[in-house]
């Protein structure tokens, strides 16, 4: 005897479900700085996504999501720091992860942009670096970007995706400012920078000068011969976006001392110092740096000539504003 069923009270009983909220924030980070997760999560009140993100013995990255994320909001905070390889393929692995387990929408969160100096092709048979990063992070599922202070802003055009740059040129500039030292002058590391120095230098109402700065090779050596502006009798602050092997800032603090300035400060952004950078940092004629959060804090011989300055709010109200439909552009507005 054929049994049958009553797809009324079915639907009925369907009708009653209480449906989930649709877009439920959640963040969730890899092994890249996992502090500044933590840091975002506080300034939100929320608790970090639970996951495993490990290695295999033979190299191979896994990652499992330890929570329902279905129909969600998801951010993924994590900065391409070193190893940068192994914090891409986790990036990468996370996202498709999330996607997978059907994701609303996935937000990747990377405080610091990797491969950002390869963003043309300025020699003969050479890649586009910064634009396969992008293609990847596409491919693998994401839905859209907030980063800090790309090294080129074009890069944002390497994506089909919404781009949310940030900066923390304004959070460098006012805390500078809070330490109240005059007579200063403002000094990008070359003319590329002369956007970024301008800007710090509207916050702190002091003029600027730019540095002519080449490179040399492919071995990031660099040549810097001219100044344009005054540095006399001033104190100068040196202001960039990311500092790696350090030969940069420190040409540009002797040159500037070379034309009489009092003394030398340097903010970044992006502290990636490699190589013996920090050595090199620490017996340089600038007093103290001011670096951000993006990359994990620095510890060791120059730590006392560091001023940490975090991100976690500026990234949490931007994935805040983000997550409720609101302006990220206004976090900027004068």
């Amino acid at each position: 005897m054929r049994k049958s069923f009553s797809f009324g009270i079915l639907f009925a009983h369907v009708s009653e479900v209480e449906l989930m909220p649709f877009g439920e924030m959640k963040l969730f980070t890899g092994n890249s700085n996992p502090k500044l997760a933590h840091d975002i999560c506080d300034y939100l009140n929320v608790s970090i996504g639970k996951a495993q993100v490990f290695k295999f013995q033979n190299d191979n990255t896994f990652v499992k999501i330890l929570e329902n994320v279905r129909e969600r909001d998801i951010f993924v905070v994590q900065p391409m720091s070193e190893p940068v390889n192994d914090s891409i393929i986790e990036l990468l692995i996370m996202i498709d992860a999330l996607k997978r387990a059907s994701a609303a929408r996935i937000t990747a969160v990377l405080p610091y942009f990797a491969y950002g100096r390869s963003d043309k092709k300025d020699q003969p048979r050479v890649p586009i670096t910064a634009r396969l990063m992008a293609n990847l992070i596409e491919t693998a599922g994401a839905d859209r970007v907030l980063t800090i202070d790309l090294h080129a802003g074009q890069i944002q055009g390497f994506f089909n995706i919404p781009v949310d740059e940030l900066t923390a040129v304004p959070m460098l500039a006012n805390t500078f400012r809070d330490r109240g030292i005059e007579d200063l002058v403002v000094v990008a590391t070359d003319v590329g920078g002369a956007g970024r120095a301008r800007e710090t230098a509207g916050i702190l109402n002091a003029p600027i000068a730019i540095m002519d700065k080449r490179r040399i090779g492919n071995d990031d050596t660099t040549a810097t011969d001219n100044l344009i502006g005054d540095v006399t009798d001033k104190t100068a602050f040196i202001i960039d976006d990311e500092i790696s092997t350090g030969g940069t800032v420190v040409n540009t603090a002797e040159l500037v001392m070379a034309h009489g300035a009092r003394a030398v400060y340097c903010a970044a952004t992006h502290p990636v110092l490699c190589g013996d950078a920090s050595k090199k940092l620490n017996n340089s004629p600038i007093k103290e740096y001011l670096f951000t959060d993006t990359l994990p804090v620095i510890d060791g011989e120059m730590k006392d000539k560091i001023i940490n300055v975090s991100v976690a709010p500026l990234l949490g109200e931007a994935i805040r504003r983000i997550h409720s439909g609101t302006s990220v552009g206004e976090l900027f507005a004068s």
